[in-house]
């Protein structure tokens, strides 16, 4: 199955057990981010990443020049553990791991929780890539995809036990849109996916292909 079906499979069966008013918002909220055209100001294909570190699940520090002198990097930002349909993608793509490794790729997935969710995680789902965390969305907003949770919808998140405060370690109350980008060695993006709605994924596969192409 693609990611694309399982991913309108989970959001068919989730909505179907929320309020009206819990619907009206989120479907708010993502149709206030769309709006602001976040993507249009991230970075994208032809564009180059700036040079960063980061610390995996286990603490170690991990910096992405090392990892481009490797080979090529696939990067998916994600917003979090508690996110299903983030947990849906990154399934996706540790399914396809080998694929990847074949054309001499690297994976590597960010999101601004703490190392420590990030290594329950890492776990919990069997994760053989690295999950590094990016702590206050810095390199996120150097990508230029970060924002701000409305209020109605962070209300809403504590009330069903998203706690981002604590699983970030700060009040920021800040998210990364959902982004995958694909790296060249030379750091130059080739491929870019970034959307305001994240229910919408790119599908694994097309970053994967987009890997023989460097």
């Amino acid at each position: 199955m693609k990611l694309s079906e399982s991913l309108k499979a989970y959001k068919q069966t989730s909505y179907s057990k929320k309020t009206e008013d819990e619907k009206t918002i989120m479907q708010t909220a993502t149709a206030n981010l769309i709006k602001r055209h976040l993507e249009d100001r991230a970075l994208k294909k032809g564009d180059h990443i700036p040079p960063f570190e980061l610390p995996d699940s286990t603490g170690k520090i991990v910096s992405m020049r090392k990892l481009l002198c490797d080979g090529p990097v696939i990067i998916s930002f994600y917003r979090g553990a508690w996110c299903p349909y983030c947990n849906l993608e990154l399934a996706a793509y540790q399914e396809l791991l080998p694929e990847i490794k074949k054309r001499g790729g690297q994976l590597i997935a960010i999101s601004p929780e703490k190392p420590d969710l990030s290594l329950d995680l890492k776990q919990q789902k069997a994760l053989e890539f690295l999950v590094l965390t990016d702590k206050n969305n810095h390199i996120a907003k150097l990508f230029g995809i970060v924002f701000k949770l409305e209020a109605p919808l962070l209300a809403l998140y504590k009330k069903v036990g998203i706690d981002l405060e604590a699983s970030q370690g700060n009040s920021l109350n800040e998210l990364p849109l959902p982004a995958t980008y694909v790296v060249a060695p030379s750091g130059e993006i080739i491929l870019s996916y970034i959307n305001s709605d994240y229910t919408e994924r790119l599908e694994p596969m097309d970053a994967v292909l987009a890997l023989e192409k460097i």
